[in-house]
């Protein structure tokens, strides 16, 4: 799942504001997953669609950069950053203290909660005692892995390489529950064909010692040009509307949070 997704996002430059392209690279290299429906998925035809593809293409036209998204599975993303494979990720990647031992951030550019899913009725306690030996599905080494690690030691996880495997496993009955981004879950699972037998249990957790701060752009430690950049494009997006008019396409509301 390591292809090169070329010529998705020639920037228009006589659209751009001369000065938020002015000491921006000529060509940006992007890592994107590709398997986190609405975020980012692949259709059916072999093409990079969704939330954060959107942004990515948008944020790059406003940089006035040829953009080319280069599709990585989660597992190996951030290491292919740092091998030089592309020049930033744009993934749903929140912005945690951990990650931050490793690259760099841009400000956030959305923030949404995570919630747990199970099937309708289960009557699930969210609790120490009322997870204690139940399978929880979750993306391996995401935020929503370390948060079950860190506090439901005594449940049953259960690591994928994305979340459409949790899903599948969630549907076949081989997992009690998951837990993952709330609006990931609703869009890309309880709104899907299967989806309306599971439903949101439990409170929506945002403890930023888990969640962070949001999901922000990753950048190769000290490339504080490039982290600017995006910046300035990320408030120039938010400001001309570019921002709401891709958020209206996938969702109904807003998902930059507070």
């Amino acid at each position: 799942m390591k292809k090169l997704i070329a010529g998705l996002g020639v920037a228009l430059a006589m659209a751009v504001t001369p000065a938020v392209a002015q000491d921006c690279p000529a060509k940006v290299r992007i890592g994107v997953e590709g398997a986190y429906p609405p975020f980012s998925e692949v259709t059916p035809e072999g093409r990079l669609t969704g939330f954060d593809i959107d942004m990515a293409l948008a944020l790059c036209q406003t940089m006035a950069a040829e953009c080319t998204l280069v599709q990585q599975d989660w597992d190996g993303i951030i290491p292919g950053l740092i091998a030089r494979k592309y020049d930033a990720i744009i993934a749903s990647m929140s912005i945690t203290e951990e990650r931050r031992q490793k690259v760099d951030f841009t400000d956030k550019y959305y923030q949404t909660p995570a919630r747990f899913i199970a099937r309708k009725g289960a009557g699930f306690e969210i609790s120490a005692e009322g997870l204690k030996g139940k399978k929880i599905g979750v993306q391996r080494a995401t935020i929503h892995d370390n948060y079950i690690s860190d506090n439901y030691p005594d449940a049953d996880i259960v690591r994928y390489g994305t979340q459409d495997e949790v899903y599948l496993d969630l549907k076949a009955g081989r997992i009690d529950m998951a837990l993952q981004d709330s609006v990931a879950a609703s869009d890309g699972f309880l709104k899907q064909p299967g989806g309306e037998e599971f439903e949101f249990i439990g409170p929506s957790l945002t403890d930023p010692k888990w969640f962070g701060e949001g999901a922000g752009i990753a950048i190769r430690k000290g490339d504080d040009r490039l982290r600017r950049c995006f910046n300035t494009a990320i408030d120039k997006v938010r400001a001309n509307g570019t921002y709401q008019r891709i958020n209206d396409k996938y969702f109904d509301f807003d998902v930059y949070g507070g």
